[in-house]
């Protein structure tokens, strides 16, 4: 950042008063410009069996699978972005049965929020972000071409909490842990 949004003058990377982290604050206005993680919000369409996956036609990851999922946009809540993105990419119909899973990114500032869904019917296809969509059972999921961690992570939760006949909410971290990026899992 350059430049301050409020007046136009520019900006320095400091703590301010009060603060324990560097931020940018105007040099003029004083205004402090803070810095967020980003929501990515998204579904876990289930129909019977099988859970309903999209294939990337955008990047980052073109061609490969995932749930449907995106960045919410001002104005809206978790529960209206999952079912907007899973309108967009799947446009499909859900019904959200709760928060399931949420993963922390903090290497790209990012926070997954995905809901367990029920699909309301079988009148889905590919929106404009997706090359082709369908409904896999466990054995029929992709898992060499999944599109990111997030998802695997959150699909092999569901397929164990199947198993389980139980759904809790499962809280955890990807992280980069020397070379490598690993995921804790905390509930």
């Amino acid at each position: 950042m350059k430049y301050c949004s409020e007046c136009g003058a520019d900006v320095e990377f400091q703590v301010p008063p009060g603060d324990e982290r560097q931020r940018y604050v105007c040099s003029r206005c004083g205004y402090i410009h803070y810095q967020n993680p980003r929501l990515v919000v998204g579904s876990l369409p289930i129909w019977e069996d099988r859970i309903l996956l999209c294939r990337r036609a955008i990047e980052p990851r073109y061609g490969l699978w995932t749930l449907p999922a995106g960045f919410m946009e001002l104005g809206e809540t978790t529960l209206e972005a999952a079912t907007r993105e899973t309108r967009e990419e799947a446009r499909a119909r859900i019904h959200i049965d709760g928060l399931y899973v949420v993963i922390n990114l903090p290497e790209v500032n990012q926070v997954y929020m995905m809901f367990r869904a029920e699909l309301l019917d079988l009148d889905f296809s590919p929106g404009t972000e997706s090359l082709e969509v369908k409904l896999c059972t466990e054995d029929e999921i992709p898992w060499n071409e999944l599109a990111f961690g997030t998802i695997r992570h959150t699909l092999n939760h569901y397929f164990l909490d199947r198993r389980a006949g139980l759904y809790p909410l499962h809280l955890g971290d990807i992280v980069k842990d020397g070379e490598h990026y690993v995921y804790r899992s905390f509930c």
